[in-house]
C-alpha cells in the first residue's frame, strides 16, 4: 500500500486544478508521479473505477481527485470523474460547473447519463456532479442502478475515478469502495491523526477494499 506518499504542497492561489493552470509546477510534476504509480498498481486495465477518499474533511480529497483526472486526460486517456459524495458535494465547485443535474438524476431515473455527463474543456475530461442532495444517498449509492451505471460507462472510459464521503464520517464510501478496483486514501500531514488512519484502513478492509496507495497532503499557506 504505497503511492510513496507524496507531499501535495498547495498554496492559496493553485490549490484547485494546478495541473492544467500550471502543469510544470513541482505539484503537477507529482501528481504525474502519482498518476504513473497507479498505472504500474493496477496496470493497463480499461474501464477501471478509482475511489479517492480519506479519514474525515477538509484532507483534500477532492482536489486530489481532480487533479489525478487533469493528469490522467494528459497521458491520452478517456476520463470521467464522479462526484459520490452525495451530502456535501464538491467537484462543481472546482470546475465551476452547473450541479442543478447529476448523479442522483441519473440513479432515480430523472435524467440520462448523456444529459447530466459535463464535459469539460481539459482533453477528453468528463464530469459527473453530484446533483441535487438527496434524502437516501446510501440507498441510492447501493442500488442496482449505481451498480448497472459503473457497468455501463466502464466500456466507455478508460478510467472512472470517483470522489467520495469521508470514510469515517458515513457509511456511504463503503458501499462504493466495494464497486471500484482501488482506493486510494488522502491524509492531511499534521491533521489526521494516526488512530483514524488506521481506523479508516480497517473500514476499507472491512468492506473488501483494495487500497492501493496512500496521498500524504501537505496545505501550505
Amino acid at each position: 500500500m504505497d503511492l510513496n506518499n507524496y507531499k501535495m504542497l498547495f498554496s492559496t492561489k493553485n490549490r484547485n486544478l494546478v495541473t492544467y493552470t500550471d502543469p510544470e509546477s513541482l505539484i503537477s510534476e507529482q501528481f504525474r508521479t502519482i498518476r504513473t504509480n497507479i498505472s504500474f498498481i493496477m496496470g493497463e486495465k480499461k474501464g477501471r473505477n478509482i475511489l479517492i477518499t480519506s479519514a474525515g474533511k477538509q484532507d483534500g480529497k477532492s482536489t486530489t481527485a481532480a487533479n489525478i483526472a487533469v493528469s490522467m486526460v494528459q497521458q491520452k486517456e478517456k476520463i470521467l470523474l464522479i462526484d459520490g459524495n452525495l451530502r456535501e458535494p464538491n467537484i462543481h465547485n472546482i470546475f465551476k460547473s452547473s450541479n442543478e443535474t447529476g448523479l442522483t438524476d441519473v440513479l432515480t431515473g430523472k435524467s440520462t447519463f448523456e444529459n447530466a455527463v459535463y464535459p469539460t474543456k481539459i482533453g477528453s475530461l468528463d464530469i459527473l456532479t453530484s446533483g441535487p442532495i438527496p434524502s437516501n444517498p446510501v440507498e441510492l449509492l447501493a442500488s442496482y442502478s449505481m451498480k448497472q451505471l459503473l457497468q455501463k460507462l466502464n466500456s466507455f472510459y478508460d478510467t472512472i475515478i470517483i470522489d467520495s464521503p469521508p470514510v469515517l464520517e458515513v457509511t456511504d464510501t463503503k458501499i462504493i469502495a466495494n464497486l471500484c478496483d482501488g482506493v486510494v486514501l488522502v491524509v492531511r500531514q499534521n491533521k489526521t491523526k494516526s488512530e483514524k488512519i488506521i481506523e479508516t484502513k480497517k473500514v476499507l478492509e472491512y468492506a473488501k477494499a483494495h487500497i492501493i496507495g496512500v496521498v500524504l497532503n501537505e496545505k501550505v499557506y
